[in-house]
């Protein structure tokens, strides 16, 4: 994961359940100063997503989206937001 984060602005971890991706994510960002995970379980954090899609994705630094399938919009959103 580290070395695809060295040179491509969007990673996107896949896999079985329960193998370990969300942690590997965190712990990636843990390490990162700046870096933003947002859980998309949560409630709150997917209205905030469902109602503003680009803005939600605007990060200057390492931003993590946890469950980002159970908001599809933002999708559109990060292939439309200025990445570079």
């Amino acid at each position: 994961m580290l070395a695809a984060l060295a040179d491509t602005r969007v990673v996107v971890l896949n896999g079985a359940r329960q193998t370990g991706k969300s942690t590997l994510a965190r712990l990636v960002a843990d390490g990162e100063r700046g870096a933003e995970v947002r859980y998309l379980d949560d409630a709150a954090v997917r209205a905030a997503a469902h109602a503003d899609p680009a803005a939600f994705v605007r990060h200057d630094g390492l931003l993590v989206l946890d469950e980002v399938q159970r908001v599809p919009d933002l999708m559109l959103a990060i292939k439309r937001v200025r990445l570079f």
